[in-house]
């Protein structure tokens, strides 16, 4: 018997998914996701390149629907692919309309994909497309906070807008340094999840005027709807529980969040 799951909170005010992954979403179609994300109130979807091989899904899907947009980046997974015909690419199509920001690019010393080397070289070299633009950044970093501090205060003060942390996992010490170098951080499911006091620590120290909120899908699905692929439209569970954490209304955490995504994105 399957597992009775509660609805999904709908918001009457827009709320903005500025991270996920729709050309890896399996089990629902494009249209259908859409649909529900429209349904409890979800105004945007930004979705994330982090390949060669997916730049151009990416732009693509940007096309789909009015609400899509998206980024070009590598990621610091695949930065071994990063070469000077990938940073031409992604020069080319950093002028397009609907491509608001440079990502998913950073660091990840956790699996270690591709070389350190290759990884800052990597994250270095796409900064600097994102102040040539004046586009903002989408951060990954994990286990390599040291060397995301050093790379952000050595970029931030060229950068004429900077960017977000999605996905925050890391210590007080790079939220402190993003905070006052003018990032935002972005959280998703993994704050609903048993074991992460420690991010749930960092979003407490976070103002909600610096805070942007994702799902990262189809990774890191929130609770209650742990067990299945994770998709934008579970993005209201992510709000409530900021709102509980933070002691405040849903609705006031997607009114702030959703003025934070616009002032960082530039949606329109």
């Amino acid at each position: 018997m399957a597992k009775k799951r509660p609805p999904i909170p709908v918001f009457s005010e827009p709320i903005i998914e500025t991270h996920c992954h729709l050309d890896y979403l399996k089990e629902h179609e494009l249209e259908e996701t859409i649909n529900k994300c429209q349904e409890v109130g979800i105004s945007h979807l930004m979705t994330i390149s982090v390949s060669p091989d997916n730049l151009e899904t990416v732009r693509d899907l940007t096309s789909k629907h009015d609400m899509i947009f998206g980024t070009q980046g590598i990621h610091p997974h695949n930065a071994s692919e990063f070469n000077d015909e990938v940073r031409d690419t992604i020069d080319k199509y950093l002028s397009l309309p609907k491509i608001l920001a440079v990502g998913e690019i950073g660091l990840d010393y956790h699996y270690n994909k591709s070389p350190k080397e290759k990884q800052i070289e990597a994250f270095k070299a796409q900064l600097e497309l994102a102040i040539k633009h004046k586009l903002p950044v989408v951060i990954h970093s994990r286990d390599a906070d040291e060397d995301t501090i050093e790379i952000l205060q050595e970029y931030a003060p060229k950068m004429p807008n900077k960017g977000v942390i999605h996905s925050f996992t890391s210590g007080p010490e790079l939220a402190k340094t993003a905070l006052e170098e003018g990032f935002y951080l972005g959280f998703n499911g993994i704050i609903t999840f048993k074991n992460a006091d420690n991010v749930r620590e960092i979003l407490s120290m976070t103002p909600l005027e610096k805070l942007i909120i994702e799902t990262d899908s189809p990774f890191l699905t929130p609770v209650p709807y742990r067990g299945v692929e994770n998709n934008p439209f579970y993005l209201p569970f992510v709000a409530h529980k900021i709102a509980e954490l933070k002691e405040t209304t849903p609705e006031e955490v997607a009114k702030i969040t959703t003025e934070n995504s616009v002032s960082l994105f530039g949606y329109y």
